[in-house]
């Protein structure tokens, strides 16, 4: 039989090393498959898949008691136990053998204290019915030994495991080390602190069971003689209890009297109380009919009392006051009397919702009365509505039209005037209430009054527009800066670095300071006063524009009207989709046409410096991330097309600086440097100048079209004279990587097109050096590159006896072309000298000419000693100090 793996003494060591630090000792550790089976189903064993564990138990010593654990542990990847969960042996409530598993080897232990009850504890698997016992056993001893109770037994006979203990009492066998062998020795499980073997119950219940059993001599075959004999003592113990019962009955008949008696006491109290309890019965019935009779008259008393009141309060619901009537239907609309229109439009919003349903008991919603007086209060709200609406119609255009007649409101030749709608709000205040009370008697009279207010208040915004930009370019004086920068024609005398022309974005930009907070604030007051049910425009503490230095000082209260909700629905915080689409149709007819005196200051800026687009970008761009608020739509809307509108016109411009560039490509032959490279590196740092806030993307993307079409065009204008193309395009992307360096380092789109003209000038130079180098030493590089191609097919030994390629050959060929090598070597730098314009590049090309013919003639040396390795030439360092010495 294979060693049980609770004697394994490594099994042991490596749980004490997973659990070091604990203070923790191990009694027992035995090897399990752990698997999981479903609560309230017999489902199959092995439902899934098993996983191989370790359960040990272990107890730690404190002052006063001792506790005990069971620790599961598991293999990790480098097959090292460690700690998996943990278990309190004082919770433990049940021990319950599988009955599924035929071999009896799988068991169930229940806690008490499992978070989730309806998730099956796991089934563990023993190898045997002897490590079974033998873990259930020494589980039962600690809960008996350490916490002195013993948990629930089910599907085993404890009386069965504790026999099975006396007659399994384990002993494992200790190698001594001495001298003369190994000697083994007899040590109990008591020794290794494993108590399997003691008893479930005590002696003395022990000797009870035996001394039962051993009246009853007979082995397991005799069961049913046993389950007879038992049967039988039943019936006479049976009929012993009948016997005793039989020999008490004069008891019984005592009792029977004494019952007797107690029964005819009780038949006669009965009989007395049925009589008290009719006599009773007929005083209750007497006392209730006075009472009912009573309370009849009471309640009718109370009724007509209460009818009284009740008519008392709907006649006072049905009175129309005299003051009130004559106000709403024929009283002024002037300032002082206001308070009473108000007054009046309350009482009649109130005393209509007082006759609506919710309001008013639905059994007085049909008398004929309130019906009558219902249509009469109808009547006086149409009135009403109407005649205000009328005058409200008549008094913003009166507003307006006085404005408008009077020119001191507006910008006048050599004065800017910047737009004040305080008092003409400070007017229109007086009937924020009366709007509000127009709203919550009738809705659909807000729509012809809305129309009106922004048909007339547009004229005014668009008249005081113009005016002021008319002012604005009048006043503003600025000299034009030319378009034409790219030009070929233009001459070198043309003064690219004109005056000044800042004060130009400055006017566009005090044109949006002085009316998009003009504009924000006009349509969150007109959200406000035409009662839209919209979110604030602009937060309190925030400024319309976005700038630190806000706008209009004396009207930064203007979105406070001073008055209060009247329905409670206008308390709403949320969104009204409906509400703001109204309200965007609104504002579109509040400020429509304006754009068109923004578009005349753009456009003007354009035409005086063209760069002024990209500061004036930026400033449109931060008014832009300045308006958030959903009433600030149109406002969003105007800002946007002013920027497309500066995009467009800087588009323009660069499109006809591209032209002027690709026009280069129909001049005569050029030679040195093209004059569009040094003006682009002008115009590129008068760019950076101009940059403000975002402008940062249109100013890079202008970069990239101007590169490219610079770049294409002098590929082309190269490509028409191919003998000169290398060191047209040398120079020119010298020059281009001269002018732009400093730019290069700050700005990174410059960076990646100074890095292309740098490749794009190396790989011109080494075209234009290895021509040179060719030219001069033809005959020499035309003998290696034969040699260098036959190598490829025959040996180097082969080589020497080809045609034209002999050792008498390579003679020939190195006193014709390196005989009088200093004077090729002037040749190489007359040629390289001859064509080049920008002299100041003619150091660093020689010096690249010499590096590339010394590593050339290396290369030439290298092939002469494979193939001709007897025959001498000029080494390299020859070379290399006559072209040192030149």
């Amino acid at each position: 039989m294979a060693k049980s793996s609770a004697d394994d003494e490594e099994l042991r060591r490596a749980c004490e090393a997973a659990i070091e630090g604990t203070k923790q000792k191990i009694v027992m550790s035995i090897r399990v498959a752990k698997s999981r089976g479903i609560w309230g189903k017999s489902g199959k064993l092995g439902r899934n898949m098993a996983k191989p564990r370790v359960l040990a138990l272990s107890t730690k010593a404190k002052a006063q008691r001792t506790k005990a654990f069971l620790r599961v542990l598991k293999y990790s990847t480098g097959g090292v136990l460690e700690p998996a969960k943990l278990y309190k042996l004082k919770h433990l409530s049940k021990v319950e053998v599988i009955a599924n598993d035929p071999s009896g080897c799988t068991f169930m232990l229940g806690f008490d204290n499992l978070r989730s009850q309806s998730v099956a504890p796991p089934q563990w698997t023993m190898r045997n019915i002897d490590d079974r016992n033998r873990l259930l056993l020494c589980i039962l001893n600690i809960c008996k030994d350490v916490l002195g109770r013993l948990p629930k037994v089910v599907g085993i006979d404890v009386v069965e495991m504790a026999l099975w203990a006396k007659e399994n009492k384990p002993t494992v066998t200790a190698q001594g080390n001495l001298h003369d062998g190994p000697i083994p020795a007899m040590v109990t499980e008591t020794d290794l602190k494993v108590s399997v073997e003691r008893e479930l119950v005590t002696q003395a219940e022990e000797d009870d069971m035996e001394a039962l059993l051993g009246n009853y001599v007979m082995g397991i075959g005799e069961a049913e003689a046993f389950s007879e004999r038992l049967k039988r003592e039943l019936l006479a113990l049976e009929a012993a209890n009948v016997h005793a019962i039989l020999e008490s009955e004069p008891l019984v008949d005592e009792v029977l009297q004494g019952l007797e008696t107690a029964t005819n006491c009780v038949d006669d109290m009965d009989e007395w109380l049925g009589i008290f309890n009719v006599k009773l019965r007929h005083m209750r019935e007497d006392i209730e009919s006075i009472e009912t009779r009573n309370n009849k008259l009471e309640m009718q008393s109370v009724n007509n009392k209460a009818l009284i009141e009740e008519l008392e309060k709907l006649l006072e619901r049905l009175r129309v006051p005299s003051e009130y009537a004559a106000c709403l239907t024929g009283g002024p609309f002037d300032e002082a009397r206001m308070l009473q229109n108000i007054e009046a439009c309350e009482w009649l919003t109130g005393a209509l919702r007082g006759l609506e349903v919710p309001n008013l008991d639905p059994a007085y919603a049909n008398i004929r009365a309130v019906k009558e007086k219902r249509a009469e209060l109808e009547k006086l709200k149409t009135t009403f509505v109407r005649r205000a609406s009328e005058f409200l119609r008549n008094y913003f255009a009166s507003l307006v039209d006085f404005m408008i007649s009077d020119k001191s409101y507006f910008s006048q030749r050599g004065q800017l005037k910047r737009p004040d709608h305080a008092d003409l709000r400070y007017k229109c205040r007086t009937y924020a209430r009366l709007l509000q009370h127009l709203k919550s008697l009738d809705k659909n009279c807000l729509g012809p009054l809305r129309k009106a207010y922004c048909s007339s208040l547009n004229l005014l915004l668009r008249r005081e527009a113009r005016e002021f930009a008319n002012e604005l370019r009048a006043s503003t004086k600025a000299s034009r800066n030319p378009t034409v920068w790219l030009e070929a024609s233009t001459g070198s005398g043309q003064n690219m670095n004109n005056t000044d022309t800042s004060n130009v974005s400055d006017a566009y930009a005090k044109m949006l300071t002085i009316f998009i907070p003009l504009l924000v604030d006009e349509s969150s007051f007109f959200a406000h006063f035409m009662c839209f049910e919209v979110p604030a425009l602009v937060p309190p503490g925030g400024h319309a524009n976005g700038n630190k230095t806000g706008s209009n000082d004396d009207d930064a209260n203007d979105d406070d009207l001073g008055i209060l909700d009247i329905d409670e629905n206008d308390n709403k915080t949320g969104k009204n989709s409906a509400e703001l689409g109204a309200l965007n149709e609104s504002l579109q007819d509040l400020l429509d046409g304006i754009q068109e005196d923004f578009y005349a200051v753009v456009d003007w800026a354009y035409k005086i410096d063209p760069l002024r687009c990209i500061s004036m970008h930026g400033i449109t761009e931060r008014y832009i991330s300045g308006q958030k608020a959903d009433a600030a739509g149109f406002v969003r809307l105007l800002l946007d097309d002013l920027e497309s509108r500066i995009s467009m016109q800087f588009g323009r411009f660069v499109d006809e600086a591209c032209h002027q560039i690709e026009r280069n490509e129909r001049n005569v032959r050029q030679t040195g440097v093209l004059s569009y490279i040094p003006r682009f590196a002008t115009l590129a740092t008068r760019m950076e100048q101009y940059i403000q806030g975002q402008s940062r993307d249109l100013v890079d993307q202008a970069y990239t079209k101007f590169v490219t079409i610079m770049f294409v065009t002098l590929e082309k204008i190269a490509q028409t004279d191919p003998k000169y193309a290398d060191i047209l395009l040398l120079e020119n992307f010298a020059a281009f990587q001269n002018s732009l360096y400093d730019l290069a380092n700050v700005v990174p789109t410059l960076a990646k097109f100074y890095h292309q003209a740098s490749e794009s000038y190396e790989q011109a130079c080494m075209r234009h050096i290895s021509m040179i180098i060719y030219i001069q030493f033809e005959r020499l590089f035309q003998f290696a590159r034969r040699a260098e191609d036959l190598m490829f097919t025959i040996s180097p030994e082969e080589i020497p006896f080809q045609l034209g390629l002999s050792k008498m050959d390579l003679r020939k060929m190195l006193k014709s072309s390196l005989s009088g090598v200093d004077k090729s070597f002037n040749g190489m730098y007359k040629r390289l000298q001859k064509n080049l314009t920008s002299e100041e590049l003619l150091p660093s090309l020689w010096d690249k000419c010499k590096k590339e013919f010394l590593d050339k003639y290396d290369s030439f040396a290298q092939l002469v000693a494979k193939i001709y390795p007897t025959e001498t030439i000029p080494s390299v360092a020859e070379m290399r100090e006559i072209l040192a010495n030149m």
